[in-house]
């Protein structure tokens, strides 16, 4: 079964219904061919934008596995939940991923039978929910999952969704009270009799007292932390807020998981496979404080993070894959290892900034062969929605940061609350690191 898009794509057909004529040779379709071969590795192969998902043809016959998959490593994952201020710091407040320190983060990376880690929902930090909304999800065991911040979208309803994953799945969409009141001036807030408020399918999930100062780092507790938010789930899917998904749920976990026996699927990225050329990309296109994503990843290759190559070992069960994922589709089941493995990488999120695909590949690393993912193609990646614009521009003072001076000057355009590992003093000589060269091999950025 494809989507619909994908008809007009597999016949060679544009967007206008005309035929494409950029065919390429034939030697380069070949792909068996040394003239192929060559010119891939030379980064003169263009990937397929879209290409079709090899789903199940009918909703109704997938088979959905029974239990849950067992946990081999770790079997007792609990979480802090109440602050260790610092000494130096007796008049701040608690915050919402904790005040992890040096040590605590580096015992986290040890992936043992019995753990407890930071894991955000540090009381007294933020991100309170409404009662009526976290009594609505504890019946939810299937998850589809969305997020908008500061009013930067609006709800985007999913397309070709079957009767059966209308019934089966919840259809979440977390948002701070910016983002609600956005909503009710711009469209239809319905309200069902226990007070929850509903936009077509999805369930309205207010996020109250936003627990950072940067929106993008606020929508990575719902993104990341979907096991903490719907503690119930055994299996999510999360999507952007800028998404409107157009392939049925059901269909994409049996494609990304059940099917291969995967707990944990996320796709590559289109253009990077190593974090340094991801960062080097977030400091072109002014994503964060450019000196402040070079000590990010000061810190990753002084603990051991090499770049990407074709001889490193990967994560992955089944592709040689890059070290940076599109963090924009996140499929998961809810198991213990891949608990941790989110609470590890929101931790990073916390610590460091608020760039995902920065950091996912540095947990993955740490945690070695305990945490299996599979990395799909980014091709198909394409192909589980359609995009649509933010309602306008995001920009924040912090990205436009060049020098360190200019934070230490003015301290408005300081994070107050989130990247203060960036800021704590870390135990070893950061000032000789030198960053390893980063070769543009795409215009990404």
């Amino acid at each position: 079964m494809e989507v619909d898009i994908q008809k007009s794509l597999s016949l060679g057909l544009n967007r206008r219904g005309g035929r494409n004529n950029h065919s390429p040779p034939k030697a380069m379709c070949n792909k068996d061919s040394k003239v192929f071969t060559m010119l891939d590795s030379m980064g003169l192969v263009s990937k397929p934008h879209r290409c079709p998902i090899p789903v199940s043809n009918d909703p109704d016959k997938i088979v959905i596995p029974t239990g849950r998959t067992s946990d081999k490593i770790v079997k007792k994952l609990m979480y802090v939940m109440e602050d260790e201020v610092p000494n130096n710091e007796s008049q701040s407040s608690p915050l919402f991923g904790g005040h992890i320190s040096w040590k605590q983060r580096e015992e986290s990376f040890k992936p043992k039978s019995n753990m407890k880690v930071h894991c955000g929902f540090i009381q007294g930090g933020g991100a309170d929910m409404n009662r009526v909304d976290v009594e609505y999800v504890k019946k939810c065991k299937f998850v589809v999952a969305s997020g908008i911040f500061d009013g930067y979208d609006i709800p985007h309803q999913p397309s070709n969704i079957s009767p059966r994953s209308k019934k089966l799945f919840c259809f979440l969409m977390v948002v701070d009270e910016v983002s609600l009141k956005f909503m009710k001036e711009n469209g239809t807030v319905t309200e069902d009799n226990d007070g929850g408020k509903w936009v077509g399918i999805w369930r309205i999930f207010l996020l109250k007292h936003p627990p950072y100062d940067e929106p993008r780092r606020n929508g990575k507790v719902p993104k990341i932390l979907t096991h903490r938010m719907f503690p119930q789930a055994q299996y999510s899917i999360w999507i952007d807020g800028k998404m409107e998904l157009i392939v049925d749920p059901l269909l994409i976990l049996e494609r990304y998981l059940w099917r291969g026996k995967h707990t944990f699927a996320i796709a590559q990225h289109k253009h990077h496979r190593s974090i340094y050329e991801e960062a080097d990309a977030n400091k072109r296109r002014k994503r964060y404080a450019r000196p402040l994503i070079d000590l990010h990843m000061k810190i990753y290759y002084h603990e051991g993070m090499e770049p990407w190559s074709s001889k490193k070992k990967t994560i992955s069960v089944v592709y040689d894959i890059p070290d940076v994922p599109e963090g924009a589709v996140i499929i998961r089941e809810h198991t213990a290892i891949n608990n941790l493995f989110s609470c590890l990488w929101f931790n990073e999120v916390h610590l460091f900034t608020p760039r995902d695909q920065l950091s996912f590949g540095y947990v993955a690393y740490r945690l070695g062969d305990s945490f299996k993912c599979f990395m799909f193609p980014n091709c198909e990646y394409n192909s589980i929605f359609v995009l649509h614009p933010h309602t306008r521009e995001h920009s924040s003072p912090i990205e436009w940061v060049k020098e360190l001076d200019q934070l230490k000057k003015n301290s408005n355009l300081k994070e107050s609350r989130g990247g203060l590992g960036l800021f704590t003093p870390y135990p070893a000589d950061l000032d000789s690191v030198v960053l390893p060269h980063v070769t543009r091999t795409s215009k990404a950025g």
